[in-house]
């Protein structure tokens, strides 16, 4: 790709975004390198490497490849057999367990490792566990080399501390003892790595032994006693030795590590790469990004994409679409509208996808490999040169149709601005028909009527706009393709406070053709608008539609399952009452038979009741009310009359009085057709229900009609809706549930500006039945619902 496309549509600020993702210096590298590759195989390798990254990124978080730093010259030093310093050892030390950190990762937590594109890399790593362990156990720091390193330092170490001790007990000796009087202080200090006391000039002579130094006012000398010189000496040796040791010790490592040159320099080589892998993938998801559809027929179709530089937050995504049902788009419509940043925003998403990147954009967008990318938007007015702005977009416009093929992609901003307008409009259509019967795909955008004619008129160019919304004088970056843009001056003119003599002044400068073309565009809008609201009112019905439809489905199934249910348990009750009907009918006719002619008839008596009590057992047992509601009180003979109505309990059947009781509270209950002997004690009383509800009105014809509000909901759903439609949906609702008796209703708007919550309470304050309402509590809907109380 050309530096200039690079620049001009700010690739490079994207690849600062991915630098900043690295955690490692060789990382940064590689993402600053980073250009759009043209080969279909490797686009679709870095993406699908992308892609493997940022789902592992979901899966287990992120990655930090910050000890991978640059080793090139260790490494260089080892194969020559070199002795590295602590700090290059430690630099080797903390690669390798990095490595192991990062080879952890790698894998997977369950039985099968995951495979992937990744996979490899993780494979290849070696951490090298034994030689990054043995560094750290002999180098504590950069400075300072551990006591264990080797068994002749932890000796030397060992002398030294000894000796040291015999030095500073002869000096204490001499400072609190013989020479305390001759001392500047009585302290013990070091000069150039020897011990000595500070002596004052005048007891130079006093104190026998080597002045190392004196201090700057000449009163005080540092003598080193003759008492100390010998242990002195002997610990300047030491420490010589402990250098010397300290060199073997670094040599053993710098071997150690020369032996694994090799598997160091691989390490660092996959890491350095999965650090720029991961930072593609962590770019990804800062960007909530996905992965493009490549393909070779030069189709770009781009979902709802936002471009990268611009906030999330605020930035309205587009909807292109080029190279299917047309090669040359023409996007027209106001300034400030959005157009150069939907140019910007193709020409940075095919440079990002062929670089590897992810774009912001939904799935299953795609994108088209171009061998080169051609873009002339921004103002390159260049005095040095003497060009005009007019100059300078031609220059860059001959330079781009003399490089562009079938496999490019131009990008024209303002086309053929800077001049005549008659002039210029000819120019941008001779230039876009050059590109267009080569069937190089092109975007280009402009104010002039005559390229929306063109596009209108040519087969294979397609018309594009960016939405304007003329009341509120700001655009909506909406991309509308198939529909040429209005300019608006007039519009804008006017809403801005411009006369309208002046305004029509104006019109009267423009022909009538052109006028009228300017209508259709504007009738096409409009149409366009009235449209747009149909479908969204359409799909809006649909899914309701939709979801009654499940709704009653789950409703059939459900009363299906409980029909069968009960049919069964009604045919397995009955099955039981038959057989215990003839268990009892057959042990009546054996105690009968049993008894004989000559049988008692106490005898007999008993065993009626006792059969008599196990068929009341029974029917207490099936009885429904028994069950269920709690037991009624006895009955007193004078609560009764004839006609009441009444259920004898132990048959479960319902009656009306036909005689009263006698004083042993015997009497006849007509049960339909039967008249039934029976006592008092086995009779309840039922109460007649009377129909009071409000749920129930006369018509004409005198019967009685029941309303849909006496199966009113407790909730109404005004989510999605506007203010007016959800107003007029709540006052029908309100009516139906306050004549249903409800005591209290759910009205759910949800949370959203608050617009809708607003205004609904507003409207609850007017409605007199209405006692009061409160916004729902935690676990009611918190703010996104309002419960609604009625007046009794």
């Amino acid at each position: 790709m050309n530096a200039k496309v690079l620049r001009v549509l700010e690739y490079d600020k994207v690849i600062h975004m991915l630098e900043q993702k690295a955690t490692s210096d060789p990382g940064r590298q590689l993402c600053r390198d980073l250009v759009p590759m043209t080969d279909l195989a490797q686009i679709e390798q870095a993406q699908t490497e992308t892609a493997d990254a940022l789902t592992r990124i979901f899966q287990k978080g992120s990655l930090n490849f910050g000890s991978n730093k640059p080793l090139g010259m260790c490494l260089r030093s080892l194969e020559i057999g070199s002795t590295l310093s602590s700090e290059e050892l430690l630099r080797i030390a903390g690669l390798l367990e990095n490595t192991a950190r990062v080879k952890n990762f790698g894998r997977s937590d369950k039985d099968e490792e995951q495979q992937d594109s990744l996979t490899e890399y993780f494979h290849c790593l070696e951490p090298l566990a034994p030689l990054s362990k043995e560094i750290r156990r002999c180098i504590i720091d950069v400075d300072e080399i551990a006591d264990d390193a080797s068994p002749a330092l932890k000796k030397i170490r060992r002398s030294m501390v000894l000796t040291g001790e015999k030095i500073h007990n002869q000096l204490n000796s001499m400072v609190n003892g013989s020479v305390r009087n001759y001392l500047q202080d009585a302290v013990i200090t070091t000069r150039d790595g020897r011990y000595c006391i500070p002596v004052k000039a005048e007891y130079k002579g006093q104190v026998p032994g080597m002045v190392h130094d004196q201090s700057s006012t000449g009163s005080t000398f540092f003598i080193e006693p003759a008492a100390v010189v010998s242990l002195n000496n002997q610990l300047r040796e030491l420490e010589i030795e402990e250098q010397k040791e300290i060199a073997v010790i670094l040599a053993n490592l710098s071997a150690e590590a020369g032996a694994h040159t090799l598997e160091i320099a691989e390490n660092q080589r996959i890491m350095t790469q999965l650090d720029f892998i991961f930072a593609k993938a962590s770019l990804a998801m800062d960007q909530n990004a996905s992965r493009p559809l490549f393909n070779d027929e030069h189709i770009v179709r781009i979902r709802q994409g936002r471009h990268p530089l611009l906030d999330r937050k605020k930035v309205v995504p587009i909807d292109v679409e080029l190279g299917k049902n047309f090669d040359l788009l023409v996007i027209t419509g106001p300034n400030t509208g959005g157009k150069t940043v939907c140019l910007k925003t193709v020409g940075l998403f095919t440079l990002m996808g062929q670089a590897g990147l992810h774009i912001p954009a939904l799935d299953r967008s795609q994108l088209s490999v171009f061998t080169e990318v051609f873009a002339d938007i921004g103002d390159e007015q260049s005095i040095e040169q003497s060009l005009s702005t007019f100059s300078s977009h031609m220059t860059s416009i001959v330079s781009i149709l003399a490089k562009a093929d079938a496999d490019s992609l131009c990008l024209f901003d303002e086309l053929g601005a800077g001049t005549d307008p008659t002039e210029g409009a000819a120019l941008a259509i001779a230039i876009l028909n050059y590109l267009h019967d080569r069937g190089i795909r092109t975007m280009a955008t402009t104010h002039y009527s005559e390229l929306k004619i063109y596009a209108l008129s040519t087969k294979f160019v397609e018309n594009a706009c960016c939405e304007f919304d003329v009341e509120t004088l700001r655009p909506t970056y909406r991309l509308l393709i198939g529909i040429p843009g209005k300019s608006n001056a007039f519009a804008i003119s006017k809403k801005l406070g411009l006369s309208d003599e002046i305004i029509e002044a104006a019109k009267e400068q423009i022909d009538e053709q052109d006028v009228s073309f300017e209508d259709v565009i504007s009738d096409l809008e409009k149409s366009r608008i009235t449209i747009e609201k149909e479908r969204r009112e359409i799909e809006d019905y649909k899914k309701e539609i939709e979801a009654l439809r499940h709704k009653l489905q789950e409703k059939n199934d459900k009363i299906d399952q409980t029909r069968d249910r009960i049919l069964r348990e009604a045919n397995e009750k009955a099955r039981d009452i038959l057989r215990e009907a003839k268990d009892t009918a057959d042990e009546t006719i054996r105690i009968f038979q049993k008894a004989g002619p000559g049988a008692s008839m106490k005898d007999l008596e008993q065993a009626r009741q006792k059969l008599r009590s196990n068929i009341d057992d029974k029917n207490s047992k099936l009885s429904v009310a028994a069950k269920d509601k709690p037991k009624a009180p006895a009955l007193k003979p004078e609560q009764l009359k004839k006609g009441d109505a009444v259920r004898i309990v132990s048959m479960g059947l319902k009656g009306t009085v036909s005689s009263l009781p006698d004083a042993k509270g015997n009497l006849f209950v007509q049960c339909g057709i039967m008249r039934t002997s029976t006592n008092i004690k086995d009779l309840v009383r039922i109460e007649e229900a009377t129909i009071t509800t409000p749920t129930m009105s006369k018509t004409n014809t005198g019967k009685l009609r029941m309303s849909k509000s006496f199966s009113v909901s407790p909730e109404i759903n005004l989510l999605g809706k506007t203010v007016d439609e959800a107003l007029a949906a709540l006052d029908k609702y309100l009516d139906d549930a306050y004549l249903a008796h409800l005591e209290n209703v759910r009205v759910v708007h949800g949370k959203g500006t608050g617009a809708l919550r607003k205004a609904i309470q507003q409207h609850l304050k007017r409605i007199k039945y209405v006692k009061s309402f409160r916004q729902g509590e935690y676990g009611e809907g918190d703010a996104g619902v309002t419960i609604v109380e009625f007046k009794k």
